[in-house]
């Protein structure tokens, strides 16, 4: 049985912590209300630092993963591989974190699952 929340609720309450730790966030694209694979673009007081993504695993639980760029990648590097994967997978949502300690809330969004 899948236990997963509705994807909308998750992005929202993901922009809700990221505004609660002192940060801010922003839903650059919506994808399916309810299925959409979730994509977090973590930066740093603009500064990217990773990508994130939300992916079932081989034992069928979610997990999330590090995709795309690199940290320190350029606003045009991430913007072109963010506009790709929606090209691909257009129920994807993207979501914009900035954090004020990204390592720390990258490290307790992934033990989360």
């Amino acid at each position: 049985m899948d236990d997963r929340l509705p994807a909308q609720l998750e992005a929202s309450s993901l922009v809700r912590r990221a505004e609660s730790e002192g940060g801010s966030g922003m839903i650059l694209a919506r994808g399916d209300a309810d299925r959409g694979a979730l994509v977090l673009l973590i930066v740093h007081r603009g500064t990217h630092v990773a990508c994130l993504e939300r992916q079932l695993g081989p034992h069928g639980d979610y997990a999330w993963a590090s995709v795309g760029p690199a940290g320190g990648a350029s606003d045009s590097e991430v913007g072109e591989w963010a506009q790709k994967r929606r090209r691909f997978d257009s129920d994807l949502w993207l979501i914009e974190l900035d954090v004020p300690l990204p390592e720390r809330f990258i490290a307790e969004t992934t033990a989360i699952g």
